[in-house]
């Protein structure tokens, strides 16, 4: 597989994670997604969504490093297109209650640690957004762990 497929079929799976989210918000208007998640919900799904085009966008630009020749970007190029994928599932799995979200959550918060941790040796304004929202996605996947824990304790 060339990497052109391959990035298109990077772009497609993010994209249809986004897409199923959007299709689902605008399918019933009167619903109300508050009523169906706490902040803990709200929070995570936003941050990882917003985690995935991050760490789609910082892939483009590691492409263009290592197009440019610079092989060192090649390393958080390959973690950026696999969290990416990690920060989709779980906001999906986040938006449709999924039983299994913790878990997702879990994979989260790790992928998002392990991959700020190689970007952010990078000095660039594309490599310090990317951190960021690795880093706020990992917090924010940390929480909603602990709240699905305690929220199973109770039960």
């Amino acid at each position: 597989m060339d990497r052109r497929s391959m990035i298109g079929l990077l772009g497609a799976g993010v994209g249809a994670v986004g897409l199923g989210m959007a299709s689902s918000a605008s399918a019933d208007d009167t619903h109300d997604h508050s009523k169906m998640h706490d902040k803990a919900h709200e929070d995570c799904l936003k941050a990882c969504g917003d985690c995935a085009r991050s760490c789609d966008e910082t892939f483009h630009h590691c492409y263009m490093q290592v197009a440019e020749g610079k092989r060192d970007h090649a390393k958080p190029m390959h973690l950026l297109a696999d969290c990416a994928g990690f920060c989709g599932l779980s906001a999906s799995m986040i938006g449709r209650h999924s039983p299994l979200m913790i878990d997702s959550c879990q994979a989260c918060a790790d992928a998002c640690k392990k991959t700020a941790a190689v970007v952010e040796k990078f000095d660039s304004d594309e490599m310090r957004r990317a951190v960021e929202k690795l880093r706020a996605c990992e917090k924010s996947c940390v929480a909603m762990v602990a709240a699905m824990k305690s929220h199973a304790a109770t039960q």
